[in-house]
């Protein structure tokens, strides 16, 4: 299945999960993305139909209750909706290393477009006078980011498109220009690095992400090479990076009986009357905040001020995030 078409798919169900009434199929094309057609032409609004069917069919293929019905008797036209009670899953128990898999497909979410689209498609069902139930899609926007540099070159690596970037090494001033050919964009050790083939060394290199300085610039025509067959991203992200060493130590607070993922991490714990000060190891104090932040209000940082300074710029950068996302929705 194409990106595009799992993108409007997935705003196709936050559409009909966030309405309690039944919405048509024009409603639905004036409000989810990918579905935009001009009505008064009869090719293109044929074009329309057929890609609604398929989408239909595709929906309840994966197991999507797509409830048909109409609002009234007088209504001549039939709608669709999704009722949250038949989609809702159960409790599901999940092991860390699927914990952690949920996590990566998580921080995705938001590059591929997906939460600003949602938004943008339920301002556009609350300015047509349709009713919005803001519950309905809690939890399916999440609020981890990730590198600038990650659309981009993902975008790049789809298309196989040649970039460049400025890039800045721990131990060198200045950034230095770099011409690639991405191959793939992946996630080790929480960090993100692409891997492709540096065209000034004629060899395979791997960047982590937050090293990029400045814009990532796309300089090739679309599929103007081939990656190699059967590359392994992550075996050679691995072998470039090398063992990780913890030599750093932070000292958290964290609420009784909460956090156990710190908790497994943690060297030391020490109970007391205001939670327990867990002291943890470290190599990447904004890769550390990003662990923290997840916990919420259960976790505070009481040494060092780096981890200290990293948990709050994430704060607000989650913060900035939905600010943004509320001035966008009243705009609308």
């Amino acid at each position: 299945m194409s990106r595009t078409r799992t993108e409007r798919l997935v705003n196709l169900v936050i559409c009909l999960l966030s309405t309690r009434r039944f919405l048509t199929a024009a409603q639905i094309a004036a409000t989810v993305p990918g579905y935009e057609h001009d009505p008064d032409d009869a090719k293109d609004h044929e074009a329309f139909q057929r890609k609604f069917e398929r989408d239909k069919a595709e929906l309840r293929e994966l197991g999507v209750p797509l409830e048909t019905g109409t609002a009234s008797v007088f209504d001549a036209e039939p709608g669709y909706r999704i009722a949250p009670r038949e989609y809702a899953l159960p409790d599901i128990p999940l092991e860390p290393d699927e914990a952690a898999a949920v996590g990566i497909a998580a921080r995705l979410w938001q590059h591929a477009g997906l939460a600003a689209a949602a938004s943008s498609g339920l301002a556009k069902l609350r300015a047509a006078g349709i009713d919005v139930d803001p519950q309905a899609t809690l939890g399916l926007e999440p609020m981890v980011t990730v590198d600038p540099a990650f659309a981009p070159l993902t975008a790049a690596a789809r298309d196989r498109r040649e970039v460049n970037f400025d890039y800045r090494v721990p131990d060198r001033d200045a950034p230095t220009r770099r011409r690639l050919q991405p191959w793939g964009v992946v996630c080790w050790r929480g960090r993100w690095y692409v891997v492709g083939h540096d065209l000034d060394r004629a060899a395979t290199r791997c960047f982590r992400l937050s090293r990029v300085v400045g814009a990532v610039r796309v300089t090739g025509e679309p599929g103007a090479y081939e990656p190699p067959a059967g590359v392994d991203l992550i075996s050679h992200v691995a072998r470039w990076s090398g063992p990780v060493e913890r030599t750093g130590r932070a000292t958290v607070l964290v609420a009784p009986g909460r956090a156990a993922g710190l908790r497994r991490w943690a060297v030391e714990s020490e109970a007391g009357p205001d939670g327990d000060r867990l002291v943890m190891p470290y190599a990447d104090a904004d890769f550390l905040a990003g662990q923290i932040v997840g916990y919420g209000p259960d976790v505070r940082v009481l040494e060092p001020p780096e981890v200290r300074e990293a948990v709050i710029q994430r704060l607000k950068e989650i913060a900035a995030r939905h600010d943004d996302l509320a001035v966008a929705g009243g705009a609308r």
